[in-house]
């Protein structure tokens, strides 16, 4: 990857869009550090180690949530709005119409932006309403001090949506996940500085720090490789003439990722489940706490087993939605392929969808199994660091990402030398 990187830096006009994208990431992470008036920052990063789900938000922010600066909704209300498009999509015929056309994925893309900025405003007024006023330290009355904070949390979540879209047109791509990327990198080195810390102070004993070393690096190289692994189904082209010339012949496959999905079904999971809890929180004399927190609280067995049961479920939903056997196998027929074995058309179709519903259950149990047992450890050992599964799962996903496109972008240009 390093050596993509330096390979890339040589040809200028990569050299452009790899300092640009630099430069926005910069911007990106000097707006986290620019308060926003009028919030108890104290309370808040005591609520932020209270309740699970705002954690999970601080982490997706860098931290940014924790002190709420200007970037402290972070990026989550767009990938939520994303999500809730995608489905819709599925479910209305007439933005699905929409979606295949070229005029009708720009206003798709409107419609997403929009969507977005309403969630941020949204769920910013919404958590300090959950909290409570002790967290609102203005001097403007409650309603008026929790719309002016929105409005400031809101403007810096569209900023982001902008500054994802700059990195994505003049930068080296991926935007969104980009800036995803550097907030969870930026926790990276005060994790690092507090392990060895605690190792020369003594709170943290020398073979758990050997382990936690162990296990991250285990969980980084299981995760490169799943990420890189896929199932190659072979595809044989039929011969056809077309005037004096013969087209097809050759033979190709048809990849498919073993863990598709990526991140997005533990994301799902860890939301759906977590949002009650947090809900529950705000009532703690409630009936409704007491049965959450006996059995399904972070610590219990049951939480984990329905955390595992969701990503599944996630899993397979998610699968369901991105990939289409029948639609594939339509295309495979009217472009003359067929797999060896196989009969074009329905049992196409068929096989295809066995050999996604495999790999898909592959893939979901080993986000269940990478998300719970690192969990487990690094919590008995009272180490819950910026290094957990959706991190890393998050940052090695990105990293393989912009390297492939790097490398496309170096062939595009034909320096096919530097990849060897």
């Amino acid at each position: 990857m390093f050596k993509t990187f330096i390979n890339a830096f040589k040809i200028k006009d990569i050299r452009k869009k790899i300092l640009m994208t630099l430069l926005l990431i910069v911007i990106y992470r000097l707006g986290c550090f620019i308060p926003i008036p009028g919030v108890n920052v104290e309370l808040l990063s005591q609520a932020v180690q209270s309740y699970d789900i705002l954690g999970f938000l601080d982490l997706l922010t860098g931290s940014s949530f924790s002190q709420f600066t200007l970037f402290a909704m972070g990026i989550s209300p767009y990938i939520t709005a994303s999500i809730i498009l995608q489905l819709l999509t599925i479910a209305i015929p007439a933005l699905e119409n929409l979606s295949k056309q070229d005029d009708g994925r720009e206003k798709i893309e409107r419609i997403t932006r929009y969507t977005g900025i309403g969630l941020a405003f949204v769920q910013s007024i919404g958590i300090f309403m959950g909290l409570g006023r002790t967290y609102v330290t203005s001097t403007l009355p409650y309603g008026l001090a929790l719309v002016v904070i929105a409005i400031c949390a809101t403007g810096g979540t569209a900023l982001l949506m902008w500054l994802g879209e700059r990195i994505t047109e003049v930068g080296i791509g991926n935007g969104i996940s980009m800036l995803i990327f550097a907030s969870i990198v930026s926790r990276v080195p005060a994790t690092v500085i507090g392990w060895v810390q605690g190792l020369v102070t003594g709170t943290m004993a020398w073979w758990a720090f050997v382990l936690v070393l162990v296990l991250v690096f285990a969980m980084i190289t299981l995760v490169v490789y799943v990420d890189r692994a896929e199932r190659r189904i072979p595809i044989t082209y039929a011969k056809r003439v077309v005037g004096r010339k013969m087209y097809g012949g050759q033979s190709t496959y048809l990849p498919i990722k073993a863990n598709a999905n990526g991140v997005l079904p533990l994301i799902f999971a860890m939301t759906l489940i977590q949002f009650p809890g947090m809900i529950a929180q705000f009532w703690p004399k409630s009936g409704f706490y007491s049965f959450y927190t006996k059995y399904l609280g972070s610590t219990s067995v049951v939480y984990f087993v329905v955390y595992a049961l969701l990503i599944v479920a996630f899993g397979y939903f998610y699968s369901a939605i991105t990939f289409n056997p029948v639609e594939m196998s339509k295309n495979l027929q009217q472009n003359g392929g067929f797999i060896l074995g196989i009969r074009p058309g329905k049992p196409t179709g068929e096989y295809l969808a066995r050999i996604s519903s495999r790999l898909t259950l592959f893939g979901s149990l080993f986000l269940a199994v990478i998300a719970i047992l690192p969990t487990l450890v690094l919590r008995s050992l009272g180490q819950m660091t910026a290094f957990g599964a959706t991190s890393i799962l998050i940052m090695v996903s990105v990293a393989i990402e912009s390297t492939e496109q790097l490398e496309s972008q170096m062939l595009m240009r034909h320096y096919k030398g530097f990849l060897n």
